[in-house]
């Protein structure tokens, strides 16, 4: 447990102490958001906001991980397959970046390009699991074994949850609060399962996110970017899978399945009806264009996220 706070406290300090060069960097080479055309008229303000802030998250979680892991004797090859997955994500969202920022416009890998990567390198995590864990998932006390449908499951979870991360990356602050108590579900539910590793790696996620909120809570310095955003939802899939409670995440990454949803749900209905469900998806613009301010729907939406991971702990110890 003591580990576990180092690895919190270590992480939010370097990534503290990182995103002062790091932000000064990307202003003095004007490496800044493009604002999508159809976003809501408040969002104009955004335009110029340094992006990639996600350079320096990852960096803060992979250092403080490793100095944590060897400090704690838990530096294992299933850690490394975490970090190593976490790495690879944060250089597809930073290519995807990168392409924004060279095109001058909110275009960056297209959809396919983008899932090919993720689906990828969702790979790793899931020959690993299968190899060490077998095909077998849990929910409480009660296991199936899911045969040969585990890696498509695996892969879907992580690769889901990257993109859903993603979309949840829309107003300031909200993608760090909402991501603090699923995080801090992965550690609570990986320690009491014995996955210690994966509890200090997400604990370093959580310090990392508090950090980071010094930078990105309204009106915000720097935006995590893809490169944050798809790195972090794909790390939060990744530790899900390699600390055998895939199902639960759905519980405490309700957040997260809530705004993949109201997207579905909004090209969906105007597909088939030509009517729209929400003024605009993913559902926190909704809220938005219904007059509540953006600080007001980065705070509720964080506390539906506690309230899920406290249920999400709860159903791992009473299912």
């Amino acid at each position: 447990m003591i580990m576990l706070a180092v690895g919190l406290l270590l992480s939010m300090v370097l990534c503290l102490l990182f995103g002062v060069p790091y932000i000064d960097f990307l202003k003095k080479k004007t490496i800044g958001q493009y604002v999508l055309d159809l976003a809501p008229e408040a969002h104009a303000k955004k335009q110029g906001t340094p992006t990639t802030g996600g350079v320096f998250i990852i960096s803060a979680i992979i250092l403080a991980s490793i100095i944590t892991l060897y400090m704690a004797e838990q530096m294992g090859n299933s850690a490394w397959i975490v970090l190593i997955t976490l790495g690879f994500m944060g250089l597809a969202g930073l290519q995807d970046d990168y392409l924004k920022i060279k095109g001058k416009e909110n275009k960056g890998l297209s959809p396919r390009g983008k899932l090919v990567r993720q689906i990828l390198i969702a790979l790793i995590p899931t020959i690993y699991a299968i190899q060490h864990y077998g095909t077998v998932i849990t929910l409480g006390s009660k296991s199936f074994d899911v045969g040969f449908f585990y890696p498509v499951l695996a892969v879907f979870i992580i690769t889901g949850a990257s993109n859903a991360y993603n979309l949840t990356d829309g107003l300031d602050g909200l993608a760090a609060s909402t991501g603090i108590p699923a995080f801090l579900a992965c550690g609570v539910l990986a320690f009491v399962s014995g996955h210690t590793d994966i509890a200090i790696i997400s604990a370093t996620v959580v310090g990392a996110l508090i950090g980071f909120l010094r930078y990105n809570k309204p009106k915000a310095q720097v935006f995590m970017g893809d490169t944050g955003s798809l790195a972090l939802g794909g790390l939060l899939g990744t530790l899900s899978v390699m600390g055998r409670f895939e199902l639960l995440l759905a519980i405490f990454g309700g957040v997260f399945v809530m705004e993949t949803l109201s997207v579905i749900i909004q090209v969906t209905s105007y597909k088939l009806t030509g009517k729209r469900v929400f003024k605009m998806s993913p559902i926190h613009h909704h809220f938005e264009l219904c007059g509540h301010s953006e600080l007001r729907i980065v705070k509720e939406f964080a506390i539906v996220s506690l309230i899920l991971s406290i249920i999400a702990i709860g159903l791992y110890f009473f299912i």
